[in-house]
């Protein structure tokens, strides 16, 4: 059994922070816990848009407070993201995430994340 506090994860190797400030992501499971997925609370500061494009990994984001836009780069479809709603990156969709407000999602990875990893100027982690 694994238990796992977020308020403990701040300030450790668990602890990520976008280098411009784009998000902070408390990888809470990593590959390294044997899940066979990941799980994160990531913290999105209201701000521009974050260009995001996960290319090896599938993500599921359930928004827990705040509000935000999310658009869809190859379609064009924007959508409103608020407490309640659930997004899925099913197609490794290329996508702005516009936080009008401070925004927490609770995040699934499909394959997990390993831990430090940050987007790449494409947007996607490596």
């Amino acid at each position: 059994m694994k238990v796992v506090d977020s308020a403990g994860l701040s300030g450790t190797e668990r602890d990520v922070k976008c280098p411009n400030g784009g998000f902070q992501s408390l990888r809470m499971l990593l590959e390294k816990d044997g899940m066979g997925f990941g799980m994160t609370r990531t913290l999105i500061p209201k701000g521009e848009p974050q260009h995001w494009h996960y290319t090896n990994h599938l993500e599921a984001c359930y928004c827990v407070s705040g509000e935000a836009t999310l658009l869809n780069c190859d379609t064009g479809e924007l959508h409103k993201i608020r407490s309640g709603v659930l997004y899925a990156l099913d197609n490794h969709d290329d996508h702005l995430f516009h936080a009008h407000s401070d925004v927490e999602l609770i995040c699934v990875f499909n394959p997990p994340l390993k831990g430090g990893e940050l987007h790449n100027a494409d947007g996607e982690y490596e």
